[in-house]
């Protein structure tokens, strides 16, 4: 095919392999393909679209030719649509010099992309537009060849090691431009300040363009990433984020969702609606986003550590650091940090609480943790102790000081709203827990705190200027100006241009917060004590349901009590690692905060003794009235998160409570007309014989079921009213219709069989044995009653 006519496929192709912004075409839907299900379709579209595959060598084909292809504004994200539509030009340079609006019969704006940036448009923004593809199997985001193929292009054009490879060029010795500057097609006001390309700036300091080939080729690396972080990570503008942290957008936001809620009961004023409209997001980023945001992360850090050294001599440095140099030098703080730190806020916030917050969890303390990802590692006989945080990454610390603290707290808010006895909740607690008690990490995060609350007393001149820019005021490709670099200035730079200048400051290691790590180690302790009264109960079914079970009656299952909990379905081995993360999350927060032992110990005892007499559960924190218990706001708490429960009995008539799955329901109904009748007949003598006080009366009583003797326990005021009436001694058959009981019967009627004895004569050692047994037990005990359980 002809160059034209590859021209007029090549955006039919992408759509075909990406699918249609829309959703409605799904493509090869790559998200799903993986290799353990489909082998060969997962091999073939990994080498077509691999860096050097025919895909990519047909966009470099184009590439040359400057085609240029139309890409809609209305499908990029949020903040970036919202505004271009009211002509203002976004800070990104990805969009400098790329925005035209027809002059006539046009749908709306759009952008002039290269084939390159055409291509990977389409492949980043496939992630947050094919949400709802078919899928006939379990995925596994980590192995689908979307995730590969995210990981392949980040290897080839953010490479560790080395430069970025040339690509392949149809004339021999030739290159592939880089995009050349285009005048806009309609007036722009610029928003805020926005650095110039690094290919522009290094460009413009090289006397030819042909002298250094890796100029020509750095603007792949910087399309590539821009375009990653904007189509996953700018969804939320920073000053609609400074915004939606004032308290009173926060207050009209919630009259707004609390209008939403009460629709069907009237409509909402529209005007809340259109003053509020700027402040909704509707953005809800998937697990599979999250878990290629954490690839993303991860790359950059091992991308930014491959920095080579930089000599001591300045005037070196600027003649031996090439643009690939450069860009691993400034790649975190000026393309990833502040639409990072928005989303993970977004995240927190909105994410709901439950175990899939883990991918968010994971994605944060990757970032927080470039050590990891250092070129040199740890001697293999340090892997098992904790690996100490190196003072060279004090700097990192401090001007990401907002992202160890602020999420921290936030970490803690959501943390106390979960039940940490589920082993997957208590685990992220222990993640967390175990990355901030790293070796001298607390003391780098808290001298960033004491950086940050240090009187502004440096050049007071220059700080206006230099807290008003949220990008430092200055290119990051140019050394460090002299105003920053005091270290003071440099972490009040980072909280004031995230946070705002009216931003109040909440120290991790503040009063504040160290309560909130208090009212977690109590949450924990009250965990680990749940968790073992479950361990303990699961033991006894475990004992109870034995073979022998079959022969006996268990009080538990005619009174209807409830003991069960969620973990009653994992097993010990869950429960032991609940145990076992909730023990090393609290050993780690000690550290971390320099808990008091004494103070702990006090806590973890105060738990201890709020058990009932069993010893095995705790009630839910109540009051006592006349009435009855009274849930306190803490006891409605502690029953929400499935920490306490009051045991859920039947308090009612004995005879009269529902029929039970191990009972057959026609002999429940038989056995009680017959009991009713015998009760109704013989009701006079059956008081007479239980009014006795001797022998006879004894053992009357101990047949015979009586109202009196039921055990008192805390009940509501309704179930009191019904357990004070008197029904008198009767008689009960109702536990001849348990299964348990007729198995039972039937065994030993099939037993005696084989020692000839009949069904007569069997009858009759049972009446026998049973009435030798009570006769026994008369003289021993008075207050078990057979009939009750």
């Amino acid at each position: 095919l002809s160059l034209k006519e590859l021209h007029g496929i090549f955006p039919w192709l992408v759509e075909s392999i990406f699918g249609s912004l829309d959703g409605i075409i799904v493509g090869w839907n790559l998200r799903c393909l993986q290799g353990r299900t489909n082998p060969t379709e997962y091999s073939v579209a990994l080498d077509f679209l691999d860096p050097s595959g025919p895909m990519m060598k047909l966009v470099y084909k184009l590439q040359a030719e400057e085609y240029r292809y139309d890409f809609p504004v209305s499908y990029l994200p949020g903040p970036v649509k919202a505004s271009i539509q009211e002509q203002v030009l976004p800070e990104c340079s990805l969009y400098h010099n790329k925005v035209q609006f027809p002059s006539s019969g046009g749908l709306g704006w759009n952008l002039a992309l290269n084939p390159f940036e055409y291509y990977m448009f389409y492949f980043a923004i496939s992630l947050i537009t094919q949400k709802n593809s078919p899928v006939t199997h379990h995925v596994s985001p980590s192995n689908s060849a979307y995730f590969i193929l995210v990981d392949t292009y980040l290897k080839c054009f953010l490479p560790t090691e080395g430069s970025v490879l040339p690509p392949p060029s149809s004339n021999p010795g030739g290159a592939i431009p880089s995009p050349t500057p285009r005048s806009p097609a309609v007036p722009f006001t610029s928003y805020g300040m926005h650095h110039t390309s690094l290919l522009k700036r290094h460009i413009a300091h090289q006397p030819s363009v042909n002298a250094d080939p890796a100029s020509q080729e750095i603007w792949r690396s910087e399309t590539l990433l821009q375009i990653f972080v904007e189509m996953w990570l700018h969804h939320y503008s920073l000053e609609m984020y400074q915004k939606m942290q004032s308290p009173h957008v926060k207050l009209e936001v919630l009259h707004y969702r609390l209008s939403i809620s009460s629709k069907h009961h009237g409509s909402p004023a529209q005007s809340s609606h259109q003053a509020l409209h700027a402040y909704q997001e509707s953005f809800k980023p998937t697990e599979e986003h999250v878990l290629v945001v954490r690839l993303l992360v991860k790359h950059l850090h091992a991308f930014s550590n491959s920095l080579k050294p930089e000599p001591l001599s300045p005037s070196a440095h600027s003649h031996t650091a090439g643009p690939l140099e450069e860009f691993k030098r400034v790649v975190i703080p000026r393309f990833v940090q502040e639409k990072l730190y928005i989303f993970l806020q977004h995240c927190f916030g909105h994410w709901p609480l439950d175990a899939s917050f883990r991918a968010v969890l994971e994605m944060w303390l990757s970032y927080l943790q470039p050590w990891r990802y250092a070129p040199e590692k740890p001697p293999p006989s340090a892997e098992a102790m904790p690996r100490n945080v190196s003072e060279k990454w004090a700097p990192f610390i401090q001007e990401n000081l907002l992202m160890y603290t602020k999420l921290f707290v936030g970490f803690l808010n959501r943390a106390l709203r979960t039940d940490l006895v589920s082993p997957k909740n208590a685990l992220m607690v222990f993640r967390v827990a175990k990355v901030f008690a790293q070796p001298h990490l607390a003391e780098m995060i808290q001298k960033g705190e004491q950086l940050f609350l240090e009187p502004e007393l440096v050049i007071p001149h220059r700080q206006h200027r230099l807290f008003m820019s949220p990008t430092l005021g200055g290119s990051f490709l140019s050394s460090w100006p002299t105003a920053i670099t005091d270290a003071s200035l440099k972490v009040k730079s980072h909280v004031y241009s995230l946070e705002g200048q009216d931003f109040q400051y909440k120290q991790m290691f503040g009063t504040e917060v160290r309560n909130l790590v208090l009212k977690l180690a109590q949450l924990i302790c009250q965990a680990q004590q749940t968790a073992k009264s479950i361990s303990d109960h699961s033991a006894e079914t475990m004992a109870s349901q034995s073979f022998f079970s079959w022969f006996r009656f268990t009080p538990s299952e005619m009174n209807g009590s409830y003991t069960g909990n969620d973990l009653d379905e994992t097993g010990q081995d869950s429960i032991k690692k609940t145990d076992e993360y909730l023990e090393k999350a609290l050993e780690y927060l000690c550290q971390i905060f320099k808990l008091n032992e004494a103070q702990l110990t006090q806590m973890m005892m105060k738990c201890g003794t709020a058990q009932d007499e069993n010893g095995k559960k705790q009630l839910p924190d109540c009051i006592e009235s006349e009435d009855g218990l009274i849930l306190t706001p803490l006891g409605r708490y502690q029953i929400i998160n499935g920490l306490r429960r009051f045991e859920v009995q039947y308090q009612g008539d004995a005879e009269l409570q529902p029929i039970r799955s191990y009972e057959n329901a026609t002999l429940v109904r038989l056995l009680f007309r017959l009991s009713s009748v015998l009760n109704e007949r013989f009701a006079h003598q059956m008081d007479v014989l239980c009014s006795r006080e001797d022998f006879v009366g004894r053992l009357c009583r101990y047949h015979l079921t009586s109202p009196h003797l039921i055990q008192k326990i805390r009940c509501s005021p309704a179930v009191k009213e019904r357990t004070s009436q008197n029904w008198g001694p009767r008689i009960s058959l109702r536990f001849l219709a348990s299964y348990r009981t007729l198995v039972s019967l039937l065994m030993i009627y099939f037993i005696a069989s084989w020692f000839y004895i009949g069904p007569v004569g069997c009858t009759f050692i049972i009446l026998i044995g049973y009435f030798l047994y009570a006769v026994i037990m008369t003289f021993f005990s008075e207050g078990w009653k057979p009939h009750e359980d």
